[in-house]
């Protein structure tokens, strides 16, 4: 009986850890704030709201402007902080480039000059530009670690996915974000965010998903 007892206590013991462990690692307020405050991030909304129309989701000057300026190159090339720094402020014509680059620094504060600036300087990686669009459009429900842990998990049943544990291949994870849950049999709470997010920034985030799965991954064409 004794044994019984204590097994009983162990197997209660174990669950309420594990209980606590779960509880621990969901996202708080202070999780979420410190990860999107980051100026890389901040900076990621600034481009996208003012510079991706000419200089592309992804720096590469392929965008709906861009036939407009069709002699110029609207690609960004890495350089130095104070190059950029001066370029946004000033506008091309201040450092002998294009003078179809505005100045910023009557329509951006500081603040944002700053933080765009800090996101130039990752506007070549596709895995950093994939884990901005994550991370400033997906933790509320995936969290910010991509666990299925976000603020907002508990509202949904079943919950977000877990995509430090995905098998799904890169042609899967595109067309989920793409298309949203229900459209492949999952969960309809999943919306689709083809025309919010760009076809860039889709492959961008399927990139950034790459680096936080935990388990080998799939095969490509190994569809379920």
């Amino acid at each position: 009986m004794r044994l019984a007892i204590q097994i009983f206590q162990t197997a209660m013991l174990t669950i309420s850890l594990s209980y606590a462990g779960v509880m621990a690692a969901q996202d708080t307020h202070e999780t979420v704030e410190r990860e999107t405050s980051r100026p890389v991030m901040r900076g990621g909304i600034v481009f996208k709201n003012y510079c991706a129309v000419c200089h592309g989701e992804r720096g590469d000057g392929r965008a709906r402007a861009a036939k407009l300026y069709s002699r110029v190159n609207l690609s960004i090339q890495a350089r130095p902080a104070a190059y950029y720094e001066k370029i946004v402020r000033q506008g091309g014509e201040a450092i002998g480039a294009s003078p179809f680059m505005p100045p910023w620094r009557d329509e951006l504060t500081d603040e944002q000059i700053a933080d765009v600036i800090s996101f130039l300087s990752v506007v070549g990686d596709p895995v950093r530009r994939g884990e901005v669009a994550f991370k400033t459009n997906c933790v509320l429900c995936h969290g910010v670690r991509g666990d299925g842990k976000g603020r907002a998990a508990a509202l949904f049943s079943p919950r977000p996915a877990d995509l430090t544990r995905s098998d799904k291949t890169d042609q899967y994870k595109d067309q989920i974000i793409r298309l949203g849950g229900g459209k492949l049999g999952r969960s309809p709470e999943m919306p689709p965010w083809d025309g919010k997010l760009g076809d860039g920034e889709i492959a961008d985030v399927v990139q950034y998903l790459r680096t936080i799965v935990i388990l080998p991954t799939p095969k490509a064409g190994n569809l379920p």
